[in-house]
């Protein structure tokens, strides 16, 4: 790992802050190839579990990213990429998944992914509703080492940033597990009835880069 990489993973922390964002969202106003959340996770150790749930609310017709989670060598690592109006693609260690999925509609989504890999089986909910299984990366990992953040794609361990991958929009209930949610505890994360153990919206640590503004989730 370059002494760069390094220094970023060891220092970043410490700048950021720590909140209950239970009833607030992150709100990206404009196109922009700054504008980024950056979230600190608990997980220490290479995860071959994973699951992410968040909520998002935007009018864009081209693509743009949600979560992305870059490693050292992995700009890919955990990313959701959203082509309107009907697919989203879901990248895992740099190997892309493609999923057709109901049209978007002017509304707050919900969108749960989970990634075993111990089979490579992915799984998708949109508003609670799961989509065809598809496999990738079985027997990989994903390291430590890693950052992760909101509204931007990197193409670079915490930058890289295109303003026409970047979401305009709102983020909210953000969570992150270190194992594989059943379709149970998809429909209590669709009600706000389960908190991440990695990631946890309701015990946020985050730092805001660029203009994203923090609002009451109306």
């Amino acid at each position: 790992m370059e002494l760069s990489v390094l220094v970023l993973l060891l220092v970043v922390p410490v700048s950021l802050a720590q909140e209950d964002m239970e009833g607030k969202v992150f709100v990206f106003p404009k196109e922009t190839n700054t504008a980024h959340v950056i979230l600190r996770s608990t997980f220490k150790k290479p995860l071959k579990k994973v699951s992410v749930c968040l909520r998002s609310y935007t009018d864009l017709s081209r693509p743009y990213t949600t979560f992305s989670l870059a490693t050292p060598g992995k700009d890919n690592a955990f990313l959701f990429y959203l082509k309107p109006p009907n697919t989203f693609s879901m990248h895992v260690n740099q190997e892309v998944t493609h999923f057709k999925t109901d049209s978007e509609t002017l509304d707050w989504r919900h969108i749960c992914v989970t990634w075993d890999s111990d089979t490579g089986v992915i799984q998708l909910w949109v508003n609670g509703k799961l989509y065809p299984r598809k496999a990738s990366m079985k027997g990989s990992s994903i390291t430590p080492e890693a950052s992760i953040v909101l509204g931007q794609d990197q193409d670079s361990i915490g930058g890289g940033f295109d303003s026409k991958q970047s979401l305009v929009g709102e983020i909210s209930y953000v969570h992150m597990w270190d194992y594989i949610l059943t379709s149970e505890d998809v429909q209590k994360a669709l009600y706000g009835d389960l908190n991440g153990n990695v990631i946890n919206w309701k015990s946020l640590v985050y730092e805001i880069k660029g203009e994203v503004i923090i609002q009451p989730r109306l």
